[in-house]
């Protein structure tokens, strides 16, 4: 029997007041299976972790991983853990800030496409990011990353 560790992640929250509400930066997934999508192919700005790296640690590196900026300073505010319906565990933290995204340059990650062509790609692992009111965050995040939208709603009250 082959036991298979759980794949974690840890990601970055970006929050801010606007006159239109409370904001949140998301990430809309890259590559050839997320393109065309909305609903379900936005993410908090994350990525997988080893176990013995301490998830903070991790938030904060995966999100100039993913974004290409450096990670804000602030008060983070703990959004715990969710499980995907992949099984990942999620762990997220919120922090109130506003950074230039123009110098946003994502990561990428490389995948057989189109599928059995033996033709190898490489794909942004996010294709862009967004600042989006919490309704429409509701509507496009991954389904299980919306809990973290309620933790920071009972935080920003």
């Amino acid at each position: 029997m082959t036991v298979r560790a759980t794949k974690r992640s840890a990601g970055l929250l970006l929050f801010r007041h606007t006159d239109e509400g409370l904001q949140v930066l998301l990430g809309h997934m890259g590559g050839p299976l997320w393109a065309k999508k909305d609903a379900g192919a936005w993410t908090v700005p994350k990525g997988e972790y080893e176990g013995d790296e301490p998830a903070w640690e991790a938030a904060r590196r995966e999100f100039r991983e993913e974004l290409g900026i450096a990670p804000p300073d602030g008060e983070a505010v703990a959004l715990g853990e969710v499980v995907q319906r992949n099984g990942k565990i999620v762990t997220a933290w919120a922090v109130a800030a506003d950074p230039d995204l123009s110098g946003f340059s994502p990561g990428s990650f490389a995948l057989e496409w189109p599928p059995r062509s033996g033709r190898v790609q490489e794909f942004p692992e996010l294709d862009r990011v967004e600042w989006v009111g919490v309704d429409r965050a509701r509507e496009v995040l991954v389904t299980a990353q919306a809990a973290f939208l309620d933790r920071l709603a009972e935080h920003t009250g």
